[in-house]
C-alpha cells in the first residue's frame, strides 16, 4: 500500500521557521520525485517545491525561493521541507505528493492549480498557520 505521510506543522509566529517531512512507503522511492504543495483556505492547491529523488535535482515556487529548501533522506524514504523566515501568507494546508515524472512535477510547482489526478500519490496534508 503506497503511503504518504505529512507532518510537522503548527502555530508560527512570523519570521519563525517549521521543518515538515514527508514519510513514504509502498513505492520505490529513489525512483521518484516527490513534491510539496500548499492549499491555503479560499484558495486553489499551489506548487511549493520537489525533489528528485534519483539525482537530487529540486525546484522552487517563486514565493518560497531563499526561504524554503527541499532535502531527501533516502535511508528514512522520508523528504523534508524546511520552511525559514515564514509570512502569514504561507498558511495553508501542506500536502505532499509522488510522481515518476519530474518534468511534469517542476511545471506543477510553478503552477497555481493543481489537480489531485496531476500526481500519482497523495498524502493527507499538515496544517502551517503563521501568526503576524
Amino acid at each position: 500500500e503506497v503511503q504518504l505521510q505529512a507532518s510537522g506543522g503548527g502555530l508560527v509566529q512570523a519570521g519563525g521557521f517549521l521543518r515538515l517531512s514527508c514519510e513514504a512507503s509502498g513505492f520505490s522511492f529513489g525512483d521518484y520525485t516527490i513534491g510539496w504543495f500548499r492549499q491555503a483556505p479560499g484558495k486553489e492547491r499551489e506548487g511549493v517545491s520537489c525533489i528528485n529523488n534519483s539525482d537530487g535535482r529540486v525546484a522552487y515556487a517563486d514565493s518560497v525561493k531563499g526561504r524554503f529548501t527541499i532535502s531527501s533522506d533516502s535511508s528514512k524514504n522520508t523528504v523534508y521541507l524546511q520552511m525559514n523566515s515564514l509570512k502569514p501568507e504561507d498558511t495553508a494546508v501542506y500536502y505532499c505528493a509522488a510522481s515518476d515524472d519530474f518534468i511534469h512535477t517542476i511545471v506543477l510547482v510553478t503552477t497555481p492549480l493543481v489537480r489531485v489526478l496531476d500526481m500519482d500519490y497523495w498524502g493527507k496534508g499538515t496544517l502551517v498557520t503563521v501568526s503576524s
